[in-house]
């Protein structure tokens, strides 16, 4: 509901909520309670029974419901005043699995919190900046009803940053005027007004800033190069047209030798203007693009497969069938199921003998499905010594290891470098999965020196992982450029928990565009008998 682009309680009273998704009768009920009442009466009978402070402390980073409650249960802590007095008095150390790291980081999120000004403008993730923009796009274009109407996303969504500040509409058209004015009538949009003859600026209802600017249908190409470049790129345009004898804006490229202006229908005339080729928009970030030759970039039509997805044997929602079944309607021609090992911390986890039960169902169902290859496999726990979670006779079994961090992440640079070097060395595991451990602009990558990391995949044959969930997009694009360039072989996964799932690997595909990676690149563009070639272990 909070991520809703539209107006949950409008829709409650339209008896409408239940088109979200995951909303049926019993939350409509609870909804149009909220709405009506100002409360859920089951919400006030649950918050007898717990402390509010309690409810407080599990939302500062690291603590979380099941740490808030040990601390409550053991040290009697209810709030954030008697979490703070034990965290200065050295109490929370005495519990056991909270030691002096978290007292520390305790003691920093207090702070954070009391000192919200401190903290950078709030940015939200993609996936939640599009479904806003995308309709409100979407519903400008239905109320133009021209198809020479030209309305486009620009901005950092544009450029598929992994997070954004605000949302940036251009329109085309001779008289914007009608659309300008819809805007606070949009499904997105809470409140807006008019800026201007050619401008406007809402709210949408997840509270994210949209400014709608307008241009002359010939002087679309102008703004929309102007409003989608990075702040960076732009300027380094800027600094290579005056050396040019020009001058670039949102308004044309001017040639100061004659005055004459030239206006832009498209981006590409006005990168032209410059002598440089188009440049695509996950590109401009001055990261030397300008003057470097077009490159070609990865895109959804090159992935051949997927080697790493959850099914109901662990924390998924669809079983082996239905996710190869997805997986063939995507076009794919292979399909690693990899659920969760012994010892991942979410529950719901594989037993070995649970993992050799699903071996032969993988087998079974792939002899009947000659339309896509499946491959029994696992996403394994590396252990804090850099261990898998499986003994080595069990992993042999298996036509796929992918291993990932899922627990100890306060280990220490140090420590966390040395486990993933071994887990990286272990002879049967064949790729790292989301290799920093991060959760954009909510947990930071656990310290690892990526150089060390990098060099020993390239050494070791050993892939990693770009994870497209959109909370992780793990490895980064920094990181994924600088594998490609210390020779390490890449992968482009989704992460799937169900069938639904394997939409979000786009955003690892915008990752890797990002990084500047070719389809040559990553090694699921290619078929699987060839892939196989570019593992360490033979098959």
């Amino acid at each position: 509901m909070r991520d809703a682009p539209v107006s949950v309680a409008e829709l409650a009273r339209a008896g409408r909520v239940t088109e979200l998704a995951g909303i049926g009768q019993t939350l409509e009920q609870k909804i149009l309670a909220l709405v009506e009442t100002g409360t859920i009466p089951a919400a006030e009978k649950l918050r007898q029974r717990f402390p509010a402070g309690l409810l407080e402390m599990t939302a500062l980073p690291g603590l979380g419901p099941k740490r808030a409650r040990r601390l409550f249960e053991e040290l009697g802590i209810d709030s954030l005043e008697s979490l703070g007095q034990a965290a200065r008095a050295e109490r929370l150390r005495s519990v056991r699995g909270f030691g002096e790291k978290f007292e520390r980081s305790v003691l920093d999120s207090l702070a954070a919190a009391a000192n919200p000004g401190s903290r950078a403008t709030r940015r939200v993730l993609l996936d939640r900046a599009l479904a806003a923009s995308e309709l409100i796009v979407d519903e400008l274009r239905a109320r133009a009803g021209d198809p020479g109407v030209r309305i486009e996303l620009a901005g950092s969504v544009r450029r598929r940053a992994e997070s954004v500040k605000d949302l940036d509409v251009i329109i085309a058209a001779r008289d914007p005027g009608p659309l300008l004015d819809a805007l606070p009538a949009l499904e997105a949009i809470d409140s807006a007004a008019r800026t201007g003859e050619r401008a406007a600026r809402g709210v949408t209802h997840t509270g994210m800033a949209v400014d709608v600017r307008a241009a002359a249908p010939d002087q679309f190409g102008n703004l929309l190069q102007h409003l989608t470049g990075s702040g960076r790129h732009n300027a380094a345009l800027r600094e290579r047209a005056v050396r040019m004898g020009l001058r670039v804006s949102e308004y044309g490229v001017l040639v100061e030798a004659t005055g004459v202006t030239h206006r832009c229908a498209t981006e590409a005339e006005v990168y032209g203007l410059l002598g440089l080729p188009y440049i695509e928009p996950e590109l401009r970030e001055d990261r030397g693009e300008l003057g470097t030759p077009e490159p070609r970039l990865i895109g959804l039509e090159h992935i051949r497969g997927d080697l790493h997805c959850h099914t109901v044997a662990s924390d998924g929602r669809n079983t082996i069938a239905e996710m190869a079944r997805a997986a063939v309607a995507r076009g794919y021609e292979f399909l690693a199921i990899t659920d969760h090992s012994a010892s991942h911390g979410f529950g719901n986890h594989v037993s070995p003998d649970d993992l050799r039960r699903q071996i032969e169902r993988v087998r079974e169902i792939d002899a009947g499905m000659p339309d896509i290859r499946l491959l029994a496999g696992s996403e394994v726990n590396i252990l804090p010594d850099g261990s898998p979670d499986y003994d080595d006779d069990l992993l042999a079994e298996l036509d796929w290891v992918i291993a990932s961090v899922h627990t100890a992440f306060g280990i220490g640079s140090e420590a966390m470098t040395a486990r993933m070097l071994t887990a990286i060395g272990h002879p049967l595991i064949d790729a790292i999965g989301h290799p920093t451990g991060r959760m954009i602009e909510r947990r930071a990558p656990y310290p690892v020196d990526m150089d060390a990391v990098i060099a020993a995949a390239a050494a070791s044959g050993t892939l990693l992982e770009i994870n497209s969930n959109p909370n992780r997009r793990d490895l980064g694009e920094v990181h994924a450029r600088a594998a490609v360039h210390g020779g390490a072989g890449l992968l482009i996964n989704s992460d799937a928990h169900s069938s639904a799932g394997f939409a979000v690997l786009r955003y690892g595909i915008w990752t890797a565009r990002r990084a500047w990676l070719a389809p040559e690149d990553v090694l699921n563009t290619r078929p699987w008998d060839e892939l196989v070639g570019r593992l360490k272990r033979p098959r």
